[in-house]
């Protein structure tokens, strides 16, 4: 194949460029530093605070005992029915307060849905789910109501340190689907008018229990 000489003279070009090294011209600006600034407070008080400015619900939990009774009292408060749950360790954890309201079958036909999650990130306040979890990100986003219950192990500070802590959670076995789910679903496409709900819950509740 001919080649014209003014082609030529261009891969020629290429090639000797290609052979000496550029060097970074910022080399500060890449991964030696943090783009955002360590919290100045505890992990459990920053993401409580980012995540109601999002309009998500926070109740804080001492101890399991406490979550079954918080819990409970808001179901009863709100007067939910049904409530889907799949995860063995969650309905364990609430019994009771679940016994009469749930259903393991009838997501569509559920006002509130319960998960747990992967992590909680801090600075954004978001809740990390899995494709791991059993239904966790179907049923984060199908019923109008989302609670999840999260233990504080379960807090990091940032976004990546999520991901690494997935990746060394679940190794070889890593899920097909890590999602944020940051506060209730919200979206202002139409006219700038911010509408809560439309691809996800309306309402979203975070119990983070200590032990």
């Amino acid at each position: 194949m001919n080649v014209s000489p003014a082609k030529e003279n261009i891969l020629k070009r290429i090639r000797e460029a290609l052979a000496h090294t550029t060097p970074m011209p910022f080399p500060q600006s890449e991964k030696n530093q943090t783009i955002y600034p360590a919290p100045h407070q505890e992990a459990e008080i920053e993401f409580a605070e980012q995540f109601t400015k999002l309009q998500g619900k926070f109740i804080y939990c001492i101890n399991r005992q406490e979550l079954a009774f918080q819990f409970a009292s808001l179901v009863r408060k709100q007067d939910w029915s049904p409530i889907y749950c799949t995860e063995e360790k969650l309905i364990t954890l609430l019994g009771e307060s679940l016994s009469e309201r749930l259903t393991t079958t009838d997501l569509a036909g559920c006002q509130v849905s319960v998960t747990g999650c992967e992590y909680l990130v801090a600075r954004t306040g978001s809740i990390v789910l899995s494709s791991a979890q059993q239904q966790g990100r179907t049923a984060s986003i199908y019923a109008p109501i989302h609670i999840c219950i999260a233990f504080v192990d379960q807090l990091v500070e940032d976004i990546k340190d999520a991901m690494v802590a997935a990746r060394e959670k679940h190794d070889t076995q890593f899920p097909s689907l890590l999602t944020l789910a940051t506060g209730p679903s919200r979206t202002a496409d139409i006219e700038k008018t911010l509408v809560v709900g439309v691809h996800g819950p309306k309402e979203v509740y975070l119990f983070l229990v200590e032990s």
